[in-house]
């Protein structure tokens, strides 16, 4: 009897672990495409889990940092979805390749149309961001998501360092250390290198290969030359032997 009590209170509790942690695990979150590296360019993929099992979700909006505006952003077409792109004026204007750029979007926001995020599934919206700032470790996108019963979810709780999970946690974008080139053209030149490399090192092989024809055209000269005196010494020879004979 203990031991049936004992097992039903574990299951009770593990029962109420997985409640707990099954909306903590369902929310919307950003992720690269690859690396978001600080002052680099990066794809990032938004992640729309559907949380209802009565109710499939319509709508996403995503909230772009206002504290570091990004001055390009571009969605990917994603069919069934109607994209909107809302821009605002920047407080500081920024520069971008010597360029002053006076504003940047603010929001994104799709629109069911002829799609929906049924229960049991989830979508991804891919959006191409940069340029990433170089002073900051993290960037936060608040997002809000509605269902077709019209329930809004959002999801606006920054996390704080050390603490626990939001129980609405707004999507963030850890980014890693800046490379050599902000647009991946450290791989580029590393290729470029590399193609240098084995360039020169295929020059090298035919200068090798041309050497080693010539030593060996110069060997076969030397030996015909040598046969040919041996043969001419062997002819003067017999006919010296002759004439000896004859004498």
């Amino acid at each position: 009897m203990r031991v049936s009590r004992i097992a039903i209170a574990t299951g009770v509790a593990a029962s109420t672990v997985l409640l707990l942690a099954g909306p903590a695990a369902a929310h919307v979150s950003v992720q690269p495409q690859g690396e978001a590296a600080k002052g680099g360019y990066a794809t990032l993929n938004f992640k729309v889990p559907n949380e209802r099992d009565q109710a499939s979700t319509v709508k996403l909006e995503v909230n772009f940092p206002a504290d570091h505006p990004l001055s390009s952003v571009t969605p990917e077409a994603v069919p069934g979805w109607k994209i909107d792109i809302t821009k605002g004026k920047l407080d500081k204007p920024l520069e971008v390749h010597g360029k002053k750029i006076t504003e940047a979007v603010s929001k994104v926001t799709w629109t069911a149309d002829g799609s929906k995020i049924a229960p049991g599934y989830f979508q991804q919206f891919p959006v191409s961001v940069g340029q990433l700032p170089e002073d900051a470790d993290q960037l936060v996108f608040k997002a809000i998501q509605t269902y077709d019963n019209k329930e809004v979810v959002r999801w606006i709780e920054e996390p704080t360092a050390g603490g626990d999970e939001p129980d609405s946690p707004a999507p963030v974008l850890k980014l890693s250390a800046a490379s050599e080139d902000h647009h991946g053209g450290g791989t580029a030149a590393g290729d470029d290198h590399k193609a240098d490399d084995k360039a020169a090192s295929a020059e090298g092989d035919k200068k090798e290969t041309h050497a080693a024809s010539s030593s060996s055209d110069t060997t076969a000269r030397t030996l015909g030359i040598i046969g040919i005196l041996i043969g001419v010494a062997g002819v003067a020879f017999g006919v010296l032997a002759g004439r000896r004979r004859n004498a």
